[in-house]
């Protein structure tokens, strides 16, 4: 008698998948707003989808990508302004 349901084997094919399409996601909305948060979160997921074999390896390095890009523009942004804090609107 079995009390549990069998594994689902395409579970975690489709888990990486959503990881590798937030990575980008959020890596791309990093560059925008929230970038010290939204930066390593995306590099974080984009590396663990591609770890797990992602059927979206391409959209996961743009994830990786973007994540790390997030970062650079935040240390550009923190080195002329002289700080964290800085306004789009002049």
């Amino acid at each position: 008698m079995r009390l549990t349901a069998p594994p689902n084997r395409n579970t975690g094919r489709r888990d990486t998948e959503g990881m590798a399409v937030a990575s980008f996601v959020l890596g791309l909305v990093g560059l925008l707003v929230l970038n010290l948060v939204l930066g390593p979160v995306a590099i974080a997921l984009a590396v663990i989808s591609l770890r797990r074999g992602t059927p979206r390896p391409f959209r996961a390095r743009l994830g990786l990508f973007l994540g790390i890009a997030d970062l650079a523009v935040l240390a550009v942004l923190m080195a002329v302004n002289g700080g964290a804090a800085w306004n789009a609107f002049g």
